[in-house]
């Protein structure tokens, strides 16, 4: 009966404590649970810096405030939440996250007891310091890819300039003849009757009948006549007085432009003649003709204008900004559009030294050869301005941007960095620009996408202008979070 009794004790006894223990272990798990765990926090998702212990409303814009992961909220303390930056970025200072000119050395809250944020170096150094208003920028390959962004080396080269420009083939002006009398005179015969005839050298144009030109030959046949009695005379004075005569009537015929071979003639003969014929002075076509038969005519009168077109003038326009560029000597190239594929080659010899009101342009004048006679004056011409800068940098027009009063490009540096660079460029090429300072050969440049990358780096440099005043303002007072 003992034994027996002693039995029951023993399982009641080993009852209590495996109900004891169980009843320990249901106790101590929540307990575990919690001190293993965070406790739930609540942020804005307008404002993701204020964070609050509870449910509620976003005292800055209302909204309602949504739980977040324990592993990412913002606004943990520094001294309990595990930083989620890599090991090697430094945090340089913290600021307000409603006023980001007002930082510290240390974690604090503002007046509104919301958690400063982080400002990290390599956020602080992005800056660069040559180009104001412009900071450097990295980006990730995946990034770069989905922008499209591609850069080119800088590219040393000799450098060829082309103006191209529009010009006006003209007559050569010193090639231009005006036919006229040096004496008064009627037409008799016209040899040549129309515009455009094509007349050469010491080709007869018309004939006059001058009264004067009559007189004059009869003078000179007196004192042709005269000469030869008075050489006979022992007297050197009278056998000199009869040449002197005979010799200014001559220069009188000649000053008329009569040819020697015709007053050989009229020597010959003796005979004086009612008309003599006028000659071309030089090989061409007849432009203009005001001579007609039986008109009287006076010195004063043109009757032909011959020009030469054996050599032409190209008249360019060139716009005032290219003007350093051009300089006489320089080899200039014209072409027609009625004859592709054939061009003119010929030289710079005149730059005028006015600029036209209307049009902002300099004419500059090219002398072409023009024997074959295919080009005609008053044509238009496409003309070609070329010009040796010699050996320099050249970036693609693509990489530079107008800001103004400045150029940029970006280089693509190492480890994705975009450094924005101010550049002095010179003369506009075919391919791109001439540069003059700012670069090295070799470096590479942003040739696509760089107008949003100048976008992305003026963002970034007025946010660090912003982040970094020149004077630190106190953070207010570091107080317990208020509960919401």
């Amino acid at each position: 009966m003992k034994t027996k009794a002693l039995r029951w004790t023993v399982a009641g006894l080993l009852l209590c404590f495996g109900l004891g223990g169980l009843a320990c272990r249901r106790t101590d798990e929540p307990s575990g649970r919690l001190a293993g765990s965070q406790k739930v926090r609540y942020h804005c998702p307008m404002h993701p810096s204020y964070v609050s212990d509870r449910p509620g409303d976003c005292p800055i814009c209302g909204m309602k405030l949504v739980p977040m992961k324990p592993e990412t909220a913002p606004g943990a303390s520094a001294t309990s939440a595990t930083p989620a930056a890599p090991g090697d970025r430094k945090i340089a200072y913290y600021r307000s996250p409603m006023d980001p000119g007002v930082r510290s050395d240390r974690p604090a809250k503002d007046s509104m007891g919301m958690e400063f944020i982080p400002v990290y170096q390599d956020e602080t150094a992005g800056a660069s310091p040559s180009v104001a208003g412009r900071a450097a920028v990295t980006l990730s390959p995946e990034r770069r890819q989905l922008l499209g962004l591609r850069s080119e080396e800088v590219r040393q080269e000799r450098i060829e300039r082309v103006i191209r420009t529009v010009g006006r083939v003209a007559p050569d002006e010193r090639r231009l003849h005006h036919i006229h009398t040096k004496y008064d005179g009627y037409v008799e015969h016209l040899y040549v009757d129309f515009t455009g005839a094509f007349v050469q050298r010491g080709e007869r144009l018309l004939s006059i009948y001058s009264p004067d030109l009559v007189a004059t030959q009869q003078e000179y046949l007196l004192a042709y006549r005269a000469r030869r009695r008075l050489a006979e005379s022992g007297i050197p004075s009278v056998a000199k007085g009869g040449i002197d005569l005979l010799e200014a009537t001559r220069q009188r015929l000649l000053l008329w432009d009569i040819r020697p071979q015709d007053i050989a003639t009229l020597e010959q003969t003796g005979e004086v003649k009612r008309t003599l014929d006028l000659y071309s002075e030089s090989s061409g076509f007849v432009v203009q003709k005001t001579a007609f038969h039986g008109m009287r005519v006076t010195p004063a009168d043109p009757l032909f204008d011959i020009v030469d077109l054996s050599r032409l003038w190209v008249l360019a326009d060139v716009y005032e900004s290219d003007l350093p560029a051009v300089r006489v000597g320089m080899s200039a190239d014209a072409s027609v559009p009625y004859l592709p594929g054939k061009t003119w080659r010929g030289p710079v010899t005149y730059i005028a030294p006015i600029v036209e009101e209307k049009t902002r342009t300099v004419k500059v004048r090219i002398e072409i050869d023009n024997r074959d006679g295919a080009l005609k004056p008053d044509m238009y011409a496409d003309v070609f301005l070329s010009s040796d800068l010699g050996t320099g940098l050249v970036v693609p027009e693509s990489a530079v941007i107008d800001a103004g009063d400045r150029k940029l490009v970006f280089l693509d540096g190492p480890a994705g960095r975009l450094e924005p660079r101010e550049v002095q460029l010179g003369v506009k090429l075919a391919g791109g620009y001439q540069v003059l300072k700012g670069l090295a050969r070799g470096e590479r440049v942003v040739t696509a996408a760089n107008f949003l990358l100048d976008s992305e780096s003026s963002l970034k440099a007025a946010l660090s202008a912003i982040a970094s005043p020149p004077a630190s303002a106190s953070p207010a007072p570091s107080t317990a979070g208020r509960q919401h």
